[in-house]
């Protein structure tokens, strides 16, 4: 009887450390929503801006479509941040997030530019 109620207070302390780690990724992709989003799309209307020429004419429908590609999940709005340099792989690590941020990419690899 005692095994029985230890083996379910372990499972119980389990759920929540799970349930802990479920709110802490949650966070993270809201974070990558408030913070990192803007900057993703401010980057790009400044690169497009300054690219602009008449190869690359980079009109407001081009910067529209980039933006929607760009922002059109959690994981592809980080990819851009990492590329772009907003951020990088010691914020990830000061931030307590590179595993998040592994674990994002994992799961949205199917949305991610390639």
């Amino acid at each position: 009887m005692e095994i029985i109620v230890i083996i379910a207070a372990l499972f119980l302390i389990w759920l929540i450390w799970q349930l802990m780690r479920a709110k802490r990724f949650t966070q993270f992709k809201r974070q990558i929503i408030q913070e990192l989003k803007p900057k993703v799309i401010e980057n790009i209307i400044t690169e497009m801006a300054e690219t602009r020429d008449e190869l690359l004419p980079n009109t407001p429908a081009h910067q529209e479509a980039t933006i929607h590609y760009w922002s059109a999940s959690v994981g592809r709005i980080l990819q851009a941040a990492l590329r772009r340099e907003i951020i990088d792989e010691q914020w990830l690590k000061e931030t307590g997030n590179l595993r998040n941020s592994q674990h994002l990419f994992h799961i949205e690899r199917d949305k991610l530019h390639r």
